[in-house]
């Protein structure tokens, strides 16, 4: 009987994996900009990328690689620069990064995989990249602070990096490990939202069972995230698998599969709920809870929508149960639903109250849910009424905070 449990660590939590961080000089203040993981062996590899039409050349390098079925073995990343709008010599700046990185693993150019981060339509400083692959090939580190250095190397105007890690006991009795790290602050919004994410695993798993796994988690975790709307140019989520553990290969939708599945929605959806809260001048995480839908994929809209409202966030910002928000931004989901038989009610650490009964005010006490609203972790629970299915979408606050960030992004 397989079991799932949390386990310390980031990307290099599972076996073979080594990560290290570092700044490479690509930043104007001279902190850490970029970051190697790397594999031991070869890994198949799995991703999933931006929605924008926009699409910056790493993920347009990374779709074709992995789509190609070429086994994967390293990443280079790098923030700052997003290498996003950047023509043909953006797509030249790939190839040079992966055959430097090639050269220092001594493995094969298409094995390895880029990412970047950070402003929209600067080149990339290749030779800095260059430069930069090099002495990080020197500090590879297979322990915990290997993964740390890395997680912090790719953020932007993150505040906190951002890890998570999980052990899956397999059905033969062999456990493997799935471990990541993401960056993601501003310009969120689904699908994907922006973001980058770098997860590894040990396990035994085919290609396609890999992909299957990721592409239907993220529905579920990091296209439930949104800060502010915007859906950025560089999105990127990478799993990568060497198959260290030893476990009997998941080659079907078996138990073991849905081990693997379970472990892998588990450490996406603690890293999306980091995302969300570290979100660009926030001061709260805002989970909003659909259930009773009628239907999955019409909980996921309802649940964005109210947590991807300007007037909602802002309302939640000023710790005000301005539940007409809520109500107003289910209404132009495009979901239908009967507006007289919603409940809603806020819950934190302070406690909960139930604001909304059959569409229309409990006559709350309005100081019991500023008190509520004024923790740093806020779950609206909306109750449709309408059948049994449910999702869950999170956001935060929106401050003022969130535009001076951005008023100044470049400088």
């Amino acid at each position: 009987m397989g079991n799932i449990k949390m386990v310390e660590g980031g990307v290099t939590a599972a076996k073979g994996f080594l990560a290290a961080g570092g700044s490479a000089g690509i930043k104007k203040n001279g902190s850490a900009d970029m970051a190697l993981i790397y594999s031991d062996t070869p890994c198949v590899s799995s991703g999933t990328f931006t929605t924008n039409r926009v699409k910056a050349a790493p993920v347009i390098w990374d779709k074709i690689q992995v789509e190609s079925g070429e086994k994967a073995q390293a990443v280079v990343v790098n923030s700052g620069v997003a290498n996003a709008c950047t023509g043909k010599e953006g797509m030249r700046y790939c190839l040079e990064t992966a055959e430097t990185a090639a050269k220092a693993f001594g493995i094969g150019t298409n094995s390895v995989l880029v990412a970047s981060t950070g402003v929209i339509g600067q080149q990339i400083p290749i030779e800095k990249i260059k430069a930069g692959i090099t002495s990080l090939n020197e500090t590879l580190d297979g322990g915990i602070e290997g993964g740390i250095k890395a997680a912090k190397a790719i953020m932007t105007t993150d505040t906190v990096s951002k890890e998570a890690a999980v052990a899956v006991t397999f059905s033969d009795g062999q456990t493997a490990t799935i471990g990541g790290c993401c960056k993601g602050s501003g310009m969120i919004h689904p699908n994907m939202c922006t973001m980058l994410a770098f997860i590894g695993t040990d396990a035994a798993i085919c290609k396609d069972m890999l992909q299957k796994a990721l592409s239907s988690v993220v529905p579920d975790t990091f296209n439930m995230v949104s800060v502010d709307g915007d859906t950025s140019t560089n999105d990127t989520c990478l799993l990568l698998a060497n198959g260290l553990a030893g476990n009997r290969e998941i080659v079907s939708e078996d138990e073991d599969f849905d081990l693997f599945r379970q472990g892998l929605l588990d450490v996406c959806t603690r890293l999306a709920k980091m995302m969300a809260k570290d979100g660009e001048g926030a001061t709260c995480l805002f989970e909003v809870k659909v259930i009773h839908a009628d239907t999955k994929e019409n909980a996921r809209t309802l649940a964005r929508s109210v947590v991807s409202s300007t007037l909602t966030k802002a309302a939640i910002a000023g710790h005000d149960a301005n539940w007409g928000r809520i109500l107003c931004a289910l209404g132009y989901s495009g979901v239908a639903f009967d507006p007289d038989k919603v409940d809603l009610s806020f819950e934190s650490a302070a406690g909960k109250i139930q604001i909304l009964e059959g569409g229309v005010s409990t006559g709350y006490s309005e100081a019991f849910a500023t008190e509520i609203l004024s923790c740093d972790e806020i779950t609206a629970t909306v109750d449709m009424k309408m059948g049994d299915a449910k999702a869950e979408a999170w956001g935060c606050d929106l401050t003022h905070e969130y535009v001076n960030i951005n008023a100044d992004y470049r400088s």
